[in-house]
């Protein structure tokens, strides 16, 4: 019997039922609302004349949320995206049929990115509208606060929130590793967890690496360093309201940053799910 090819029509066709899946979540309308919530009432500082800085306090507000819900959002709903699957014997189901299990991690993973990208979206619209109303009331009350106009531009708050949905990306795909040789959901959403804070810190692994003295120190540094991505380089809020232009060539060399570490963790995701018993 012929082996069929492989296709990224059915790996997309994954992901849109995973899309699918994951708005018919209740999590997902939770943490989405939650997250538009705080992010729409934070014009309610619009009582407290705080001038310029107001903005940028704002910028760290609204991204601190699309942070902290979205990687919350992220690793819940692929440990439970996936395990669905397994524990309702779909899975076993679908890899009956000319489906290939590479196929079928690359659709999970697609569905919880465009998950990701329709939260970051939104916040980040939602976002861009709060503050570019709070600028204007505060340009026609303190005028002397800004000089030069306007400070806030929109391509700031885009490369921003583009950043923002590439750390998420990145965060699904050790998650999804993680959860192709997990045996449960639970496991697999303290790991995720885990995975998030190791990154967010990976950058004092580099400074260990940078001063360390001992050789196993270093060493050990240097892995942390090697293996686990740095989420301080996907910040981007500080040029929101800045009046600095974007750094473009930082955004580019964080794309690629971002999408060798998405294929590494893809690759072995795939291999550990080759594996696999479902």
């Amino acid at each position: 019997m012929t082996r069929v090819p492989f296709s990224f029509t059915r790996a997309r066709l994954i992901g849109q039922n995973t899309l699918l899946e994951a708005s018919r979540q209740k999590l997902f309308s939770f943490l989405l609302l939650l997250a538009l919530s705080l992010v729409a009432g934070a014009q309610w500082f619009r009582d407290f004349n705080f001038g310029a800085p107001e903005l940028k306090f704002l910028a760290d507000l609204g991204f601190g949320a699309m942070a902290f819900f979205g990687a919350a959002l992220t690793v819940a709903a692929t440990a439970q995206l996936f395990f669905s699957e397994i524990e309702n014997r779909t899975a076993l189901t679908l890899l009956a049929k000319p489906v290939w299990r590479a196929e079928f991690i690359l659709g999970k993973y697609l569905g919880i990115a465009a998950v990701a990208a329709v939260f970051c979206a939104l916040l980040t619209g939602l976002l861009a509208g709060v503050l570019w109303a709070r600028e204007g009331s505060l340009l026609a009350e303190f005028p002397e606060a800004f000089p030069q106009g306007r400070t806030l531009h929109l391509a700031d708050l885009a490369a921003a929130g583009y950043l923002q949905w590439l750390k998420l990306a990145v965060l699904a795909a050790f998650t999804l590793l993680v959860a192709t040789f997990s045996q449960t959901q639970l496991y697999t959403v303290v790991t995720g967890f885990f995975v998030l804070v190791i990154c967010h810190l990976q950058y004092l692994a580099q400074d260990a690496y940078a001063r360390g003295s001992s050789v196993v120190a270093r060493a050990v540094a240097g892995v942390i360093g090697l293996l686990f991505p740095n989420f301080q380089l996907f910040n981007l809020a500080e040029n929101v309201g800045a009046g600095v232009a974007v750094p473009w060539d930082r955004v580019a060399h964080v794309s690629v940053y971002a999408l060798g570490y998405v294929v590494a963790a893809g690759a072995l995701a795939v291999y550990s799910f080759r594996k696999r018993e479902i």
